[in-house]
C-alpha cells in the first residue's frame, strides 16, 4: 500500500512515493522521489511529478491509496492580485447596529481592492458573545441584498456574523446562506464560521479572499483530478493545508485559504518524518529542533512543537497586505536559494535577494550561463558534482571564502530569530539548496540532513495527518470543568474521524484556556484540536476519482516563484498606512494660529503611540486608527485638529467618552460608531448642556487614545493636547480629576443600539466603576462611557499635558527608526526618558478572571548572544528570566532566576510607571496579543507626578492598588513632554 505526495513551487514540483508499511524502516518506505521544473500548466507539471515515481518505483498503480498536493497556486493568485484569478466579491454582515465603524475592505491595498471589492451590507442578525442574538435575522433584508448582487454580475459571496466564529453550527450563517442559495443556487457564499476564529475584521478578511479564488480554486483542483484520472490513478485526492494536516480535495477547493503556507509545512513536517522526530518523538519533545529548508530562490525556516506540528504564527498574518486571523505556521524567510546571484563590491559580498529560480540550469555558471549564483560558488569550492566544474575555475578561493562566510551567517542569524531559548538547537537541512551549508553553524548542537532532503516538502505531504478542530465557549461557573474539556476533546476527535483519520489513532495535540475579560460567570473559550493518521481505505481504491460535475480547465498560468517574506508583507498602498512614501525626515504637521491639523500620517504616528503609552492596554490602536483615517478621508483635512491645555479658558467645558468593556468582544463584535457619541449625549442632555468647547481623552493609552478624534471631526470641536491618565488604567477610579474628588456623575455608558444606563449618585468611584461595569455586561461586553464634563480649569490643573504630542513624538521615533534602520530603542530615548529593562521571548503566558478583568502572568526568557549583540551594555550578560503581571495593563516587571519563585525576584520597575511590550519591529504588543514564542523587549518610563508625587496617586495607582505586595520601584524622573503645537507652530 502506498501514498504518493507532490509539493508545487514556483521554481520546482516535487514528488515522492511512500510504502506505508515501511515508514519505520531506515528508509523512512520512500521508495522514489522526482524534482521537475514547475510548469507553466502547473497541472502538466504534476503529472510529470508523479509518471516519474511510478515508473521508477514500478508499484501496483491500483494500491496507491491516497495522493496529496500542496501547492502555492492560491496564494500566488492573492500576492500578484491577479484579476484573470481573482473574482469580485460582495460581503454581507450579519451584524444588527454594530460594525460600521470599520467596514469591509477597509485594510485591504488599493491594488487588490481594485480587483475584488464588490458592495456590502450592514443586515440584522450576528451573536453576542454569550451566544445571545444581537438582532433575529431578516430574511427580507438577505433576499433583497442577494437580488442586488446577482443584479450587478456578482457571483462570490462572504457571508461574515459576528461571534459566529464561536458558534460551532452557525446557524446564522448557515441559514443566511440557504436563504441566498436557494434563489440564486449559483452563487458562491462563504462562510466566515469556516474560515477563522474571533476577530471579525480579520477573520472576514480571509474570508474575502477564500470567496475571491474559489472559481479559480475548483478549476485548479478539477485539473488535479483530471491529471490523475489521465494516470489512471483510483484513490481519493487530498491537498495540504496550512497547519500540516490534509483536507479533502472537495473541502481544499471551498477553502484554499487554508493552503496559502502548505509549502513550508510540508518541508518541516517531511524533515522530521524522515529525521524520525515526527509527532510523539521523544527526541521532538527534548530538543528545540528548527527546519532549514533552502529552495532555489528563498530559506524557509520554521520551529517545530514538542507535539511534532509546526508553530504557529502569533496574532495576525498580512497575506499579500491583508491582515487575516486564520492559522499559519511562524516561517522566517530570507532571499538565500541556490539560485541567488552573488554580488561583489570590493571585499564585500552579497547574496540575493533576487534568484535565477528555475531557470538555474540555463543561467549559472555551472550550466553555461552568465549569472554567478550561490550554487557556482559551493561547487568551485569543490566537494559538490553540479553541471560542469571547469565552467567555475575562474573563482578564487578568497570569493568563495567570502561568499561561504555569508551563506552561514545569513542562515545562523534565521536560525536564531527562531529559537525559543539560548540553548542549542538541532537543525533539519532539507531542500534542492542544502548543499549550500558546508559549514558547522555557531549555535547548533547538531545540523541534520535526512535521508532524501531535497524532497521532504513531497514526503511532508505524503505522510500529512488528518485534524479536527473546536474552538467555542463555555460557562464554567458551577460546572464540572474536567467534565466539559473532555467533552470538547470528544467532539474535537469525533471532528477528525469525521474527516478521515484511523479513530485508533487520533490525539489531542493543542488545548487552549482563554479566560473572557470582564465577565463573572467564568465565560471561557476553549479551543482543541485532535491529529489523527488518515485511514486506510481500500474501498477508495476501486473506485475512480470523481470531478464533481466541474469540467472547467485547469487555469493554465503560472505564477512566478513569490517569496515567502512577500505573502506575509506585502504592501502596495492602503488606508492603514499613510507612511508608507513619506521621509519622516523632512514631514511637519500643520499647526496654524496654535492649532494642529490632523493629517492621515499624523494619525499613523499617533496610534504607533498610543500603542507604548497603552501599556499592554486601553484597547486596539489599530482598529480605532482605521476608523479615524477612514473619517478623515471621507470628511478631508482640516475638522479633526487639537490645541493646547494652556488655551483653555477656566470656564469652558471639555466632555470626556472612551471605549469600555473587553478587548476580545470589541475586536468581534465592532462598534457603530455612535456609542461614544451617545454617551456623551447623554451626560450633556442631563446636565442642560447643549454646547461645549473641546474634547479631552480619558487615557492616552491604546484605542482610547485616538477615540477623541473622530469626535472632533463629528462635533466639530478640538481635542485638547492631554489626557486625564498620562497612560492606561483599567477602571474609572483611575482618572486624575477624581483622584481629588472631582465629580464622576452622573456617568453614562452606551452600547451603540439605543441603550443607555446612567449612573446619577454614588458613594464612591468604586461603585460607580461597579454599576458601570455590571451594565456593560449586561449590554455586551462592548460599551462606550462618559462622565459629567470638566471646567477648562480642572483640566489645566489635573490633566497629564501634551500627550497626544507625545504618542505623535514616540510614533515618529519608531517610525524613522524602521526607514533609516536604527535601534528604535534608542530614537524612543531622544523623546523622553526611557529604560530597556529586558529582551527576550515569550516563553509563558497565563491568564485568568479577577474582579471582572482579566489579570495575568507574561514569562520572558533571555535571548543568546548572537541575538543581543546590538542591544547595549549590560543587556547580553542576563541569564535570569523576566516576570510581568497584568491587568490587562502591565503592573510589574521582575527579574527571576530560573525555577525560583515569582516573589523571590527582584523588582525592575512598577505602577505607575509605564511598561510597555514591543515587538521586533518597535510596535507595542497588548496583553491579549501575548504569545508563546515573540521575541521582544520590555521598555518602562517614568510616569507623571501626578501619581508618583502625591500620595492619592500612588496610592491609588501604584502597587497597593493592585495588590502586588510591593513597593513603588521607579526608574527615573519624569519629563514634560514637548508640544507639537509648540514645535511646528508658524
Amino acid at each position: 500500500m502506498f501514498r504518493i505526495g507532490v509539493d508545487v513551487g514556483g521554481t520546482n514540483t516535487d514528488s515522492a512515493l511512500l510504502d506505508v508499511t515501511q515508514l519505520a524502516s531506515p528508509s523512512r518506505g520512500v521508495l522514489a522521489t522526482c524534482k521537475t521544473p514547475t510548469t507553466p500548466n502547473v497541472t502538466e507539471g504534476i503529472q510529470t511529478a508523479i509518471q516519474d515515481v511510478l515508473l521508477t518505483s514500478r508499484v501496483d498503480r491500483s494500491k496507491i491509496l491516497n495522493v496529496a498536493i500542496g501547492t502555492t497556486h492560491f496564494v500566488n493568485a492573492v500576492v500578484e492580485k491577479d484579476a484573470r484569478r481573482l473574482s469580485k466579491v460582495a460581503v454581507l454582515r450579519l451584524c444588527g447596529p454594530y460594525t460600521r465603524q470599520l467596514p469591509p475592505f477597509i485594510d485591504f491595498p488599493y491594488a487588490l481592492k481594485a480587483v475584488i471589492q464588490g458592495p456590502h451590507y450592514f443586515l440584522n442578525g450576528g451573536l453576542e458573545i454569550d451566544g445571545r442574538e444581537i438582532t433575529p435575522l431578516n430574511e427580507q433584508q438577505i433576499r433583497d441584498a442577494a437580488a442586488e448582487i446577482h443584479a450587478a454580475g456578482i457571483s462570490a459571496l462572504a457571508l461574515v456574523g459576528v461571534f459566529s466564529a464561536l458558534d460551532s453550527s452557525g446557524r446564522h450563517e448557515e441559514r443566511a446562506k440557504a436563504i441566498i442559495q436557494e434563489a440564486y443556487p449559483h452563487m458562491s457564499v462563504v462562510c466566515s464560521h469556516t474560515i477563522g476564529g474571533p476577530g471579525l475584521l480579520e477573520r472576514e478578511n480571509a474570508t474575502i479572499l477564500n470567496a475571491s479564488i474559489l472559481a479559480f480554486a475548483r478549476r485548479t483542483v478539477a485539473g488535479f483530478r483530471r491529471a490523475m484520472q489521465q494516470l489512471n490513478l483510483r484513490c481519493p485526492l487530498y491537498v495540504t493545508q496550512n497547519d500540516g494536516t490534509l483536507a479533502d480535495a472537495a473541502a481544499a477547493a471551498e477553502l484554499p485559504v487554508k493552503t496559502f503556507a502548505s509549502g513550508p509545512t510540508n518541508s518541516l513536517m517531511g524533515a522530521a518524518f524522515l529525521q524520525g522526530l515526527g509527532q510523539g518523538s521523544q527526541a521532538a519533545s527534548d530538543k528545540q529542533v528548527i527546519v532549514v529548508d533552502i529552495g532555489g530562490t528563498t530559506t524557509d525556516i520554521c520551529a517545530l512543537l514538542p507535539s511534532g506540528f509546526p508553530r504557529q504564527a502569533p496574532n495576525f498574518v498580512e497575506v499579500g497586505g491583508v491582515r487575516t486571523a486564520f492559522s499559519m505556521p511562524e516561517v522566517f524567510s530570507i532571499g538565500l536559494g541556490g539560485g541567488s546571484r552573488v554580488r561583489e563590491d570590493g571585499a564585500k559580498v552579497t547574496i540575493g535577494p533576487d534568484s535565477v529560480a528555475h531557470r538555474l540550469k540555463q543561467e549559472a555558471l555551472v550550466f553555461g550561463g552568465q549569472a554567478l549564483t550561490t550554487t557556482d560558488v559551493i561547487v568551485a569550492a569543490g566537494g559538490v558534482s553540479v553541471g560542469d566544474t571547469h565552467l567555475v575555475k575562474h573563482i578564487t578561493p578568497e570569493q568563495i571564502t567570502r561568499t561561504k562566510t555569508e551563506i552561514k551567517r545569513m542562515i545562523e542569524k534565521a536560525v536564531d530569530a527562531m529559537k525559543v531559548s539560548a540553548e542549542p538547537v538541532v537543525v533539519l537541512l532539507v531542500g534542492g539548496g542544502s548543499i549550500l551549508v558546508t559549514d558547522d553553524l555557531d549555535g547548533v548542537e547538531q545540523c541534520l540532513c535526512p535521508p532524501h532532503h531535497d524532497s521532504a516538502n513531497a514526503v511532508g505531504a505524503a505522510i500529512a495527518k488528518v485534524s479536527g478542530e473546536v474552538d467555542l465557549i463555555e460557562v464554567l461557573l458551577g460546572r464540572d470543568e474536567a467534565e466539559i474539556l473532555a467533552s470538547v476533546k470528544k467532539r474535537a476527535v469525533e471532528d477528525a474521524i469525521a474527516r478521515g483519520a484511523d479513530p485508533d489513532r487520533v490525539d489531542i495535540v493543542q488545548v487552549e484556556k482563554i479566560p473572557l475579560q470582564y465577565v463573572t460567570n467564568k465565560a471561557t473559550r476553549l479551543v482543541v484540536k485532535a491529529v489523527g493518521d488518515l485511514k486506510v481505505s481500500h474501498a477508495a481504491l476501486t473506485s475512480p476519482t470523481e470531478t464533481n460535475g466541474d469540467q472547467g480547465k485547469a487555469d493554465a498560468v503560472q505564477a512566478p516563484e513569490t517569496r515567502k517574506s512577500e505573502i506575509l508583507s506585502q504592501e502596495l498602498g492602503s488606508l492603514a498606512r499613510p507612511t508608507l512614501d513619506v521621509d519622516l525626515n523632512t514631514y511637519r504637521p500643520e499647526v496654524r494660529d496654535r492649532v494642529w491639523y490632523l493629517s492621515p500620517v499624523d494619525v499613523e504616528l499617533i496610534a504607533s503611540g498610543t500603542g507604548i503609552l497603552g501599556t499592554g492596554g486601553g484597547g486596539s490602536s489599530y482598529n480605532m486608527a482605521l476608523h479615524t483615517l477612514n473619517i478623515l478621508r471621507q470628511q478631508g483635512p482640516g475638522r479633526m485638529r487639537v490645541v493646547a491645555p494652556e488655551s483653555l479658558a477656566d470656564d469652558d467645558i471639555c466632555v470626556e467618552g472612551a471605549g469600555y468593556g473587553a478587548p476580545s468582544v470589541s475586536n468581534e463584535r465592532i462598534a457603530s460608531g455612535q456609542e461614544v457619541f451617545d454617551a456623551v449625549d447623554t451626560v450633556n442632555r442631563i446636565m442642560g448642556y447643549k454646547d461645549f468647547t473641546a474634547i479631552v481623552a480619558v487615557e492616552i493609552g491604546g484605542g482610547n487614545g485616538l477615540v477623541t478624534f473622530p469626535s472632533s471631526a463629528h462635533y466639530d470641536r478640538p481635542v485638547v493636547d492631554c489626557d486625564l491618565m498620562g497612560r492606561a488604567y483599567p477602571t474609572i477610579e483611575h482618572t486624575t480629576p477624581y483622584l481629588f474628588g472631582e465629580d464622576v456623575c452622573p456617568c453614562a455608558t452606551t452600547d451603540g443600539a439605543g441603550n443607555a444606563v446612567v449612573a446619577m449618585n454614588a458613594q464612591s468611584y468604586r461603585k460607580v466603576e461597579g454599576m458601570i461595569r455590571t451594565a456593560c455586561i449586561e449590554l455586551g461586553n462592548a460599551t462606550a462611557a462618559a462622565g459629567a464634563p470638566f471646567k477648562g480649569s480642572i483640566i489645566k490643573k489635573y490633566a497629564v499635558p501634551n500627550t497626544v504630542s507625545q504618542a505623535w513624538f514616540l510614533g515618529r521615533a519608531v517610525h524613522m527608526a524602521r526607514q533609516t534602520k536604527v535601534d528604535f530603542i534608542k530614537a524612543i530615548g531622544s523623546e523622553t526618558p526611557v529604560k530597556l529593562l529586558y529582551t527576550g521571548k515569550v516563553i509563558d503566558v497565563t491568564r485568568d478572571v479577577s474582579r471582572g478583568y482579566t489579570v495575568g502572568r507574561c514569562l520572558l526568557a533571555p535571548l543568546s548572544s548572537d541575538e543581543l549583540q546590538d542591544t547595549g551594555p549590560g543587556v547580553a550578560a542576563e541569564t535570569r528570566n523576566m516576570v510581568i503581571p497584568f491587568q490587562n495593563e502591565y503592573l510589574a516587571a521582575a527579574f527571576v532566576v530560573p525555577g525560583q519563585a515569582d516573589e523571590a525576584g527582584e523588582m525592575a520597575c512598577t505602577v505607575p510607571d509605564l511598561i510597555s511590550i514591543l515587538g521586533q519591529d518597535g510596535e507595542a504588543l497588548g496583553s491579549p496579543e501575548l504569545r508563546y514564542g515573540l521575541r521582544v523587549k520590555v521598555i518602562a518610563m517614568p510616569a507623571s507626578p501626578i501619581w508618583t508625587k502625591t500620595e492619592r496617586g500612588l496610592q491609588v495607582g501604584g502597587p497597593e492598588f493592585f495588590q502586588l505586595g510591593c513597593d513603588y520601584k521607579s526608574i527615573g524622573e519624569y519629563q514634560k513632554p514637548r508640544s507639537v503645537i509648540d514645535e511646528f507652530s508658524r
